[in-house]
């Protein structure tokens, strides 16, 4: 079947060589061993030092492979065929655990107390490995440099953003980065995609309402700090809803709210935490600069003070069109149409893949692993049960490999 690379507007045949299904079922019992190990030893953001190392490890040992180790502290970063004249094509893993008891009840489970996989990083890590793999024994079938950049901290850390800032996409420079992720969503064996804005904005929201203590008995005589921020949450809920596209989604979500230490004494400060999302710059603008001007003008209605702190976290995912594209008709290329579902709708998570594409157009699509009994029921992310299924990988391999030697060509 025919490939058009949105890129450069040519027909392209994507030519699964009839050996690669073959190829992957090779290395595949060793990938999910190193899944598992990798499972069984998790590290959260920063400190993946064994998962790195062992990265590092594998990639140095791959023919044509330069490894560059210690990129943002535990990144590692690889290239394949430095020299190839045409265009650098990038792929993503992420590889830190998650701060979280494991509850999977697998033998491979964390032997880390307070740690987890329950994210999928680990099957990222392994999908990519498989590929670098695959890649390295057939560099004639690259056009040009395939850069392999495993990551730390996206789980809040903003690992991408220092990865960057440390030269993972320069010498060479991708003119594009895909990456994928893990969907329960998705059977076993599917690929899902989508144009556009494809996950949040994620923006920390911390709100001090500074108010005058009292005795409980005597509110008069003070000024109610945990009265003003339950008003504060509600006006601020009404203004999501009343004050915006509804078309153009928003969550707001105050999910901590401090104050006091005894039942009879009205406190003089109370404290919100909370968490913005948007799929739209403009959108995610607009109301911190709304989440401001309410949470000051409710708390002075009070006779209080509001102190209004806003961290930037990651910018919206927004998937290139063009890559997108380029992506579908590969993968319906590679595995048939049935296989390669489009998403209707984006979601309100996080990922600092979005700061790779602020630099250079990137597509990160979902890799689905939700197993034939558990389809519409498959364990969430984050949930201390999750575990990434084996039974995806080979897919995930096949379809990075696809986009790589089809890339340029």
């Amino acid at each position: 079947m025919a490939s058009k690379s949105q890129k450069n507007g040519a027909d392209q045949t994507y030519a699964r060589d009839s050996n690669d299904d073959k190829r992957i079922e090779a290395v595949l019992p060793d990938l999910i061993a190193f899944r598992r190990d990798l499972h069984a030893h998790p590290e959260t953001a920063f400190n993946e030092h064994r998962t790195a190392r062992l990265i590092a490890e594998r990639l140095e040992a791959l023919p044509g492979m330069s490894v560059r180790r210690g990129v943002a502290g535990t990144g590692v970063v690889a290239t394949l065929g430095g020299k190839n004249a045409g265009p650098c094509l990038a792929f993503r893993a992420d590889m830190d655990a998650l701060p979280m008891d494991d509850g999977c009840g697998k033998p491979h489970a964390s032997t880390f107390p307070g740690v987890a996989h329950a994210c999928g990083h680990d099957g990222h890590v392994a999908c990519l490995l498989g590929a670098a793999t695959l890649m390295a024994e057939s560099p004639d079938r690259l056009a040009g440099p395939v850069k392999f950049i495993f990551q730390p901290a996206e789980e809040g850390g903003g690992g991408a953003r220092h990865m960057i800032d440390e030269g993972a996409l320069e010498n060479p420079k991708p003119s594009a980065i895909f990456a994928l992720h893990g969907w329960p969503d998705l059977p076993a064996g599917t690929i899902g995609f989508r144009s556009g804005p494809v996950m949040a904005s994620t923006d920390a929201i911390d709100i001090t309402v500074h108010g005058r203590g009292t005795h409980a008995g005597y509110p008069h005589l003070g000024i109610d700090p945990v009265v003003t921020a339950a008003q504060m949450v509600v006006s601020l809920q009404t203004a999501v809803s009343r004050f915006r596209d509804p078309l153009d989604p928003v969550v707001l979500t105050f999910g901590s709210f401090h104050s006091g230490t005894a039942r009879n004494v009205v406190p003089a400060t109370a404290s919100l935490q909370g968490t913005l999302r948007t799929l739209s710059e403009k959108q995610r603008n607009t109301m911190k600069g709304l989440i401001r001007q309410v949470a000051e003008q409710t708390a002075a209605a009070f006779g209080a003070r509001a102190e209004v702190a806003i961290v930037e976290g990651y910018p919206v995912t927004s998937n290139d069109p063009e890559l997108t594209s380029y992506l579908r008709q590969t993968a319906e290329s590679a595995f048939g149409k049935e296989r390669v579902k489009a998403l209707v709708s984006a979601t309100m998570g996080g990922e600092d893949f979005s700061f790779y594409q602020q630099r250079i157009p990137g597509c990160i699509f979902r890799l689905g692993v939700a197993r034939p009994d558990a389809i519409g029921a498959a364990v969430p992310l984050h949930h201390p049960a999750y575990d990434f299924n084996d039974d995806s990988i080979a897919t995930g391999v096949a379809v990075l490999c696809a986009l790589a030697f089809t890339w340029g060509s």
